[in-house]
């Protein structure tokens, strides 16, 4: 394996939110798929599941149910920060001109809450209830970075977003999404029509703590 090509991989990976029209080739979208599906996730439980959503009615219509999520959060911000939100949320449509968006889904992995039985006190009840859900939203993140990776090492454009998430519930009733399974983010995808800078990282030394 040739690991500075691998660090050169991370290193020069963007997040892109411009995109030209023509969708990627359904069989690399496979293969972006396969990487994703390979990360590690707790006790191998692969909590994940994907739906590929082509450009068309279905992003037009969870565009605007993210708009309107949009609108009533706006309208509940102190009138001083109802400007600032409204542009950022400006932000959490940017999937509706990708030629796909792939929805990444998972659901928590809730073994121990079924083995206790609600016989643990309160305490330990909420630390197993955050671990289960916690586990399954984590493993998943691990499969959207190999997504996002892959993608980048074909050649593509993509990002991972969360701000679509304010609709979740609307977005649910336009995808069916099953009940037990919850958003992780959106993942717009396709050829890139910008090049974007790279952004500041804090050093790994200001984020790190060692303990002898």
């Amino acid at each position: 394996m040739d690991a500075e090509w691998f660090y050169r991989l991370v290193e020069s990976r963007r997040s892109v939110r411009r995109f030209r029209p023509e969708a990627p080739a359904r069989e690399v979208v496979e293969r972006l798929l396969s990487a994703a599906v390979a990360a590690p996730s707790a006790s191998n439980k692969q909590p994940w599941r994907f739906v590929v959503v082509a450009r068309g009615e279905t992003t037009r219509r969870m565009a605007e149910a993210v708009r309107a999520a949009v609108d009533r959060i706006a309208r509940a911000v102190e009138p001083a920060f109802e400007p600032s939100f409204r542009a950022y949320g400006d932000y959490f449509t940017r999937f509706e001109d990708a030629p796909l968006v792939v929805v990444v889904l998972f659901r928590p992995m809730t073994l121990l809450s079924h083995m206790t039985g609600g016989r643990l006190e309160a305490g330990d009840q909420a630390a197993v209830g955050a671990m289960e859900r916690d586990s399954g939203l984590a493993s998943t993140a691990l499969a959207i970075e190999n997504l996002l990776l892959a993608a980048h090492a074909e050649g593509l454009g993509a990002s991972g977003m969360t701000g679509p998430l304010v609709a979740a519930n609307d977005l649910r009733k336009i995808l069916d999404v099953p009940p037990g399974w919850e958003f992780a983010a959106l993942v717009p995808l396709g050829h890139p029509d910008e090049d974007p800078s790279p952004t500041t990282r804090k050093p790994a030394d200001k984020v790190t703590r060692w303990i002898a």
